[in-house]
Parts: C-alpha cells; sequence; structure tokens
C-alpha cells in the first residue's frame, strides 16, 4: 500500500479513538461539539426510511408525462404524443432543521393530510429504536405541527444536587429528564400528592423538601400516623407534629380555624389573599406534610366512621381554601385508592401537583396519574425498582416528565431540622393570632396593590 494511504489510515484511526476518548471522557462536551452534528446527519438521511417503518408516511398520487415520439413514413414527419400516468409514492412528512438541547436533539415536523399528534405520540418508541437513543417524547405547540424531542442518554442516571433556591417555598429537589431542575414551587403548585412504595423514593422526597424549607421562613406541620417514627427526628423544625388520629383531628381543626382567622383578616383587610396583605400583616406560611395518607381514611370498625367523616371534611377544606390563605398540603402515601372512600378522590381534585414513583398496585398509579394522561400512567408503571428516587411528575405547564429527586440521607434532614429549629415558629403563637383591625397608614398600600 502507498505510504500516502497509510498516512490516511493513520489520521482516521486516530481521529476515532480520539473521538471515542472525547465521548467516553468527556460527554458534556462533546455532544454540542460532534455528537450532534453526527445525529442530525443520521436524522436526515434516515428520515424517510425510519417514518416508512414507523407507518407515519401517506400514500400520494402524483402525476407525470412522458412524450412518445411517432414517426409517419409517408412523408418523414415525426409526430408526438403525450401520455399522462399516474405514480403513486410515500410522502414523508417534512422535517424542519433539528436543534441540540443539552441531552439531546428536538426537531419540528408538519403533520399530512389526516395525521394527529397521537399516532406520533404512538410511535415514539419504535422512533428511540430506530435512531439508538433513550427516548423520544412528543409535544405539539400548535395545530398542525409536532416536535419530537430525543433524549440521548438517560439524564436521571446519576442525579447531583444543585445549590438551593432563594425563593420563598420554592425548592429544587431533583432534575427532570429534560436536565433541568426539578422545582416544587407551592406558591404555584399549592398541594402535591405523592405516591410511591417502600425504597421508591417517596420518603427522600420528603426529606429533600424538609431540607430545603428548613432556612426560610416558613411553619411546618407534620401529620405522621406511623406512630412519629418518620417526622419525629425533624421535629425541632416542625411546628406542630400529630402522631395518632386524634392529634390529626386536633390539628386539623386548628388549621381550619387558623385558616377562617386570616380569611377575617384578608376581608377586613380588602386583600384577595394573604399574599396582597402588606409585609407587616403578612402571615407565616404553613405547609403540611402528611406521611401515610391512606391512615387518616381507614377503620376498623363502625365507631371510627365519625372520625374518618371528619378528618377527611377538614383536609379537603384546607386543600379547597388553603392556597389564598397560606396553608398548602404535601401527601404522601404508599396506597392510594378509590376504596378509600370519596373523600379521597375528592382531595385527588384539588392536588395539581402529582409525584408518582414505584407502586406496587396499579390503582395506585391511576389515582395519582390517571386523569391527567395515560401515557404518564403506562411510565410509571414501566419505573424500575433498581431506581429509587425515579418518578413521573405532572406539573404546571401541563406536561408529565420522568424525574429523579436528590439524595437526601436522613441524617442531613436531622441536621438541618436542628440546624434551624431557630426559625420555627411556636404553633401556639399562630394559632392565637385572632382578627386585627388593619391600621389606617397600610390601607393605601393594600388598595394599590
Amino acid at each position: 500500500m502507498p505510504e500516502p494511504a497509510w498516512a490516511i489510515l493513520g489520521t482516521a484511526a486516530t481521529c476515532a479513538v480520539g473521538l471515542w476518548a472525547w465521548r467516553r471522557l468527556h460527554y458534556r462536551s462533546f455532544w454540542p461539539v460532534a455528537g450532534f452534528l453526527f445525529a442530525a446527519i443520521n436524522l436526515r438521511i434516515t428520515w424517510r426510511s425510519v417514518a416508512l417503518g414507523c407507518g407515519l408516511t401517506k400514500k400520494r398520487h402524483r402525476w407525470w408525462f412522458t412524450v412518445v415520439p411517432r414517426a409517419v413514413a409517408s412523408t418523414g414527419i415525426v409526430k408526438v404524443r403525450r401520455r399522462f400516468q399516474r405514480v403513486v409514492v410515500d410522502a414523508a412528512p417534512w422535517m424542519w432543521l433539528p436543534r441540540p438541547t443539552r441531552h439531546g436533539w428536538r426537531v419540528s415536523l408538519s403533520l399530512l393530510e389526516g395525521q394527529v399528534p397521537g399516532d406520533y405520540a404512538d410511535a415514539a418508541e419504535r422512533l428511540a429504536h430506530s435512531w439508538g437513543v433513550h427516548a423520544v417524547r412528543v409535544s405539539s405547540p400548535r395545530p398542525g405541527r409536532v416536535v419530537l424531542a430525543a433524549t440521548v442518554r438517560d439524564p436521571l442516571v446519576k442525579v447531583d444536587q444543585i445549590p438551593a433556591s432563594a425563593d420563598l417555598l420554592k425548592v429544587a429537589v431533583g432534575r427532570l429528564e429534560t436536565g433541568r431542575p426539578w422545582v416544587i414551587d407551592f406558591r404555584t403548585i399549592p398541594h402535591w400528592l405523592n405516591a410511591g412504595a417502600t425504597q421508591s423514593g417517596k420518603s427522600n422526597l420528603a426529606n429533600a423538601l424538609i431540607v430545603g424549607l428548613a432556612p426560610q421562613r416558613v411553619a411546618l406541620v407534620g401529620l405522621d400516623l406511623k406512630g412519629g417514627v418518620e417526622f419525629a427526628p425533624y421535629e425541632p423544625r416542625l411546628s406542630a407534629l400529630a402522631t395518632t388520629r386524634g392529634e390529626s383531628m386536633r390539628l386539623l381543626a386548628d388549621l381550619v380555624g387558623l385558616m377562617a382567622d386570616r380569611m377575617g383578616l384578608c376581608r377586613t383587610a380588602g386583600a384577595r389573599n394573604v399574599w396582597r396583605l402588606p409585609p407587616q400583616l403578612c402571615p407565616v406560611p404553613v405547609v403540611v406534610l402528611v406521611d401515610e395518607l391512606a391512615e387518616l381514611f381507614l377503620m376498623a370498625d363502625k365507631s371510627e366512621k365519625d372520625d374518618v367523616a371528619r378528618t377527611s371534611t377538614a383536609l379537603l377544606r384546607v386543600a379547597q381554601l388553603g392556597r389564598a390563605f397560606g396553608i398548602y398540603l404535601f401527601l404522601s402515601g404508599q396506597r392510594i385508592g378509590s376504596d378509600l372512600g370519596p373523600g379521597v378522590t375528592a382531595l385527588r381534585a384539588q392536588c395539581s401537583g402529582r409525584v408518582c414513583h414505584r407502586v406496587n398496585d396499579p390503582e395506585t398509579a391511576t389515582m395519582t396519574l390517571g386523569d391527567l394522561d395515560p401515557d404518564a400512567l403506562v411510565s410509571a408503571r414501566a419505573i424500575p425498582a433498581e431506581t429509587p428516587g425515579v418518578a413521573i411528575v405532572a406539573g404546571q405547564d401541563g406536561q408529565w416528565y420522568r424525574a429523579r429527586s436528590f439524595y437526601v440521607s436522613e441524617e442531613a434532614a436531622e441536621h438541618a431540622a436542628h440546624s434551624h429549629a431557630d426559625r420555627t415558629p411556636s404553633w401556639a403563637d399562630i394559632t392565637a393570632a385572632r382578627l386585627s383591625p388593619v391600621p389606617d397608614d397600610h390601607r393605601p398600600a393594600l388598595q394599590s396593590a
């Protein structure tokens, strides 16, 4: 082989080894510089065949004509005749230029006649296997257009903790599959339903919330019907803790009374909610953490029926009216099903935030996500046991995402509770606050707000 050929082969081999090492050692820089270019070229080249294999093409008729010469022997004249032909071809949807994302790429497609975004959602798994990517998500930003968002590698394999948020009632608890932080914002989504089996990450998410909320000016209230074994270590940062049904009933009654007092304060001040009050009058927000929600609705015999009804009614009232008056719920449980009674179904309707970890029964997943999106329900049932912390999250934008919470040990949460124990407001002081007249110097600020 000539020497220049050996040089070319050596250079190509060196480049290939260098790209492989770059990809393995620092994928974060490799993807936007070189990886996306290769993926975009492959996407454009293979799109027609992939669309045909996934059933996303349409048969279209195209008319062609050919020129057929015909000679006349007597005169030597050549006459030309046009013959039209109808050709059937497979037309693929028009693809726009792909755009890189942090963990993959996005591309817009124009729908063909008779197609709907659901056709692409049904083919999402086949598309992912065809292109060799981790997952493909489908969305439709406007009629006649779909967006395919591909994730090349699973970003939830390892989740590093990010700095805590400085905003009130906002906590970064993990990452979404898009690479963005997973943020629980009680000001935007006031009530959350968190379902998960043992060792699925449900308690870890509660620990992350405690660590994030402990430094903030909020009152944390716990309802732990497992005898207090979950929330008792964090009691220095809890303004109140109920460990039995009787204590839970009294605590919920205090919350309903507190809500009524704040309702009267807002009415007297002419404000629609506590956040429109001036800082001097704005009460401290309350976050209620409930562990083992089902224990509040279960009863051993008919003698507990009235207690369950009062508990269910009080919790539902807090869920319906608490947002405007600074009271928020985070409800966790292993088993959340319609068999617990109509109160659970009504309570679920008030929880716009949903988190579903791996669950043991399909009824719990259906109760948590079934009324939002069937595809989310399928993804929740597919969470493997060896990935604790992975969950399906339905957030404020109306879409659902795979997400994974940071690992927060019980020791870290306990340390945060003790470190910020001086920020714990007294529950007696909170419930003792009664309606007081609004000073005249605050009324102009309320009217301008």
